[in-house]
C-alpha cells in the first residue's frame, strides 16, 4: 500500500518462495489467471483469503483483448515475441496496474477510507494506472508526466478522460524531475493534511513488479520448459520489468541470462559493462518511455549485489543524482552473472524495425526494436531460447512511420476516438512546492 518507504528507499521481500523445478513444469496447462495465482499468491497470503485474491486476478485480466492474455510468437529457431500490448491501454504496464486498482479497491473498499494515488510516467505507466483506478471511488489519481516528451498516443490515452477523480499534471521537465518530485512527496506528505493515505503506482511499489513476475513463467512454459532453460531481452528504462525477472530467477524459473536493452539513454548499460553509472543529460529519442537516467528499481537489484548491506546503498543513493556510483568488483561481477547489456540508438531502432518487417512482416514499436536488437546480438548461450518482451502496441508511437517508410499502424477500435477527444490536463513548474500546493487545492477545495 506504502510503495515507498519512510526512508526513502524502496521495500524488497525479506525472502523469496521457491518452487522447484518439477512444481513449475506442473503448471503447463493452466490459464494465465491460474498461473498468476500460484506465483504470486505465497506473497500476500497472510493477508488475503484465496477466493477473494483469485477474484481480483480473473477482474485484472477481464479486459484483455486477446483470450491468452500474452500470446508469444515465435519467429526463428530461437527467437519469440512475449506480446503485452493487449490489455486496455496496449502496454505491459496494464499487467501490473489493472491488478493494482483492484487490489486497492478490495483493500479500501471495505473502510472507507481515502487514498491518493501519485505517479510518474515516461509514456504508459501513467495511462495504465488511470485505466486501472478510474472507477475506485475512493481513490484520486494525480499522474506527472514531462511536458511534450511523451508520444501524442501515450498523453491522450491520459489526458482524455473526463473524471472528477483523474488529474493529469505535465510538468516542465523531464521524467526523472516527474519521479524525483514523486519520491519527494511520498518522505514529506504534509500537504495531504493527515486527511489522506498516498498510494505509489510506479514500479517503486512493489505489487507492480508482482504482477510483471508472471509472464516470465508463462513464457517458459509455453516454450514447453527448456531443458536448457531460457533467455529474456527487455527493453529497459525504469529497471522494474527486468527486475520482475530477476525475482523469477531467485524463485526458481531456470532464467540462463536477462539482456538489459536501453535506448541512447544508456547509464544502465554503461553501469552493466563499463561500471561506469555517471549520470548525463536526457535526451528525447524515438523510444520515449525510456528516455530515463535515474532508474529507480535499479536500487533494488543494488541491494542484492551489496550483500543487503543498507548502510551501504543509502550512501550510494545520496550520490546517484548528481555525480558518478561506483560499484565494488564484487558487486558488479554479481550483477554480469544474471545480466547483460546492450544499447540501441535511434538509427538502430528504425534499421531493426525495417528489417523485422520485410524479413516477418510484423510490426515493431520502437521499443520493442530495442529488445530485438539486442537479442540479435547476443551470442552466448547458442540454442537457447530468447524471448524478447514486447511492450507496447507500435500504434501507440505513429510518428516512427516518418522514419521507417511503414504504414502508420491503425488504433484499435476502442481507442480510436482518443485522437479527437477534448484534452483535460495542467500545465505545472518543475517545482516540489507547486505541484504539492495543486495536488492539495483539488483535494480540498
Amino acid at each position: 500500500m506504502t510503495g515507498l518507504a519512510t526512508d526513502g528507499g524502496l521495500y524488497v521481500p525479506e525472502y523469496l518462495p521457491q518452487f522447484p523445478e518439477d512444481l513449475i513444469t506442473s503448471w503447463s496447462s493452466l490459464t494465465y489467471e491460474e498461473l498468476a495465482f500460484k506465483v504470486m499468491y505465497p506473497f500476500v497470503e497472510d493477508n488475503i483469503d484465496e477466493i477473494s485474491f483469485q477474484r481480483i486476478l480473473d477482474k485484472s485480466y477481464a479486459k484483455f483483448r486477446d483470450t491468452s492474455i500474452a500470446p508469444l510468437k515465435q519467429f526463428d529457431e530461437k527467437n519469440w515475441i512475449l506480446e503485452l500490448f493487449h490489455g486496455p491501454t496496449l502496454a505491459f504496464k496494464d499487467f501490473a496496474l489493472q491488478f493494482l486498482g483492484n487490489l486497492l479497491d478490495h483493500i479500501v473498499g471495505s473502510k472507507n477510507e481515502k487514498l491518493v494515488v501519485l505517479g510518474a510516467t515516461s509514456g504508459d505507466t501513467g495511462s495504465a494506472a488511470i485505466e486501472g483506478c478510474k472507477d475506485c471511488r475512493n481513490i484520486d489519481v494525480f499522474i506527472l508526466h514531462p511536458h511534450n516528451r511523451v508520444s501524442d498516443v501515450q498523453r491522450r490515452q491520459m489526458t482524455t478522460i473526463n473524471k472528477s477523480n483523474i488529474h493529469n499534471i505535465a510538468i516542465s521537465g523531464n521524467f526523472d524531475d516527474c519521479q524525483a518530485i514523486v519520491k519527494k512527496s511520498f518522505s514529506e506528505q504534509e500537504f495531504l493534511r493527515g486527511e489522506r493515505r498516498l498510494i505509489a503506482v510506479n514500479s517503486i511499489n512493489f505489487a507492480r513488479i508482482l504482477a510483471q513476475i508472471v509472464y516470465y513463467f508463462w513464457s517458459y512454459l509455453r516454450i514447453n520448459c527448456p531443458k536448457e532453460g531460457i533467455i529474456f531481452s527487455v527493453p529497459t528504462g525504469n529497471f522494474g520489468d527486468v527486475f520482475a525477472g530477476y525475482i523469477a530467477l531467485g524463485m526458481g524459473l531456470p532464467i540462463k541470462k536477462l539482456i538489459v536493452a536501453t535506448n541512447s539513454n544508456d547509464i544502465l548499460h554503461r553501469c552493466i559493462n563499463n561500471n561506469d553509472h555517471s549520470p548525463r543529460e536526457v535526451n528525447a529519442s524515438l523510444a520515449p518511455s525510456m528516455d530515463i537516467m535515474i532508474s529507480s528499481n535499479f536500487e533494488r537489484l543494488l541491494f542484492d549485489a551489496f550483500e543487503r548491506d543498507s548502510s551501504k546503498i543509502r550512501e550510494l543513493m545520496e550520490k546517484v543524482t548528481n555525480s558518478s556510483i561506483q560499484l565494488s568488483e564484487r558487486s558488479i561481477l554479481s550483477i554480469r552473472d544474471n545480466f547483460w547489456s546492450y544499447r540501441c540508438d535511434d538509427r538502430e531502432i528504425v534499421s531493426t524495425i525495417k528489417s523485422f518487417y520485410k524479413k516477418n512482416n510484423y510490426l515493431l514499436d520502437p521499443h520493442t526494436a530495442i529488445g530485438v536488437s539486442a537479442s540479435m546480438a547476443y551470442e552466448d548461450d547458442a540454442g537457447i531460447p530468447i524471448v524478447t518482451l514486447s511492450t507496447a502496441h507500435p500504434a501507440k508511437f505513429p510518428d516512427v512511420s516518418k522514419y521507417t517508410n511503414l504504414l502508420t499502424p491503425e488504433l484499435p477500435e476502442h481507442l480510436k476516438s482518443i485522437l479527437l477527444d477534448e484534452e483535460y490536463y495542467s500545465i505545472v513548474d518543475n517545482c516540489q512546492n507547486r505541484v504539492e500546493s495543486f495536488i492539495s487545492k483539488k483535494l480540498f477545495t
